[in-house]
């Protein structure tokens, strides 16, 4: 297989942000291998662009993954907390065995008044996503 051609990494965070933006399979993106250019889809809106007729020939193009292909969720949550802060770990747990999850997490933050606490779980989400997504 060749080798990718350059790609800008802003390029590709926009590309992710794109996919990730909609529920899974809604908003699609692809980067050419040869050319390192971005094509953008959507099932529920119009855009300006063609895609390429081989856009699924993945020895040409890379589809670029939607958040939750990364395993960003319930698994990172819980091991930031181990760490940030810990004495709430089986809160946490007990939260992610639920529906409205993310909000009872949030409340949850929230509630403990941890400085920065949510800043420094989006830093965590944000690194663990561009460290798997550039894989």
């Amino acid at each position: 297989m060749e080798p990718f051609a350059p790609l800008a990494f802003a390029d590709l965070l926009d590309a992710f942000e794109w996919v990730s933006a909609m529920a899974p399979m809604e908003n699609g993106a692809y980067v050419s291998r040869a050319t390192g250019k971005t094509y953008l889809a959507s099932r529920v809106m119009a855009l300006d662009d063609e895609l390429p007729e081989d856009i699924d020939d993945g020895s040409l193009y890379v589809a670029v993954p939607h958040k939750i292909d990364l395993n960003l969720g319930m698994n990172l949550a819980i091991s930031f907390t181990e760490d940030n802060p810990p004495d709430s770990y089986k809160d946490v747990c007990g939260i992610f065995r639920q529906r409205g999850r993310l909000r009872a997490f949030q409340r949850l933050v929230g509630a403990e008044r941890v400085s920065g606490c949510l800043v420094r779980i989006r830093g965590e989400v944000n690194r663990a996503g561009t460290a798997r997504m550039v894989r």
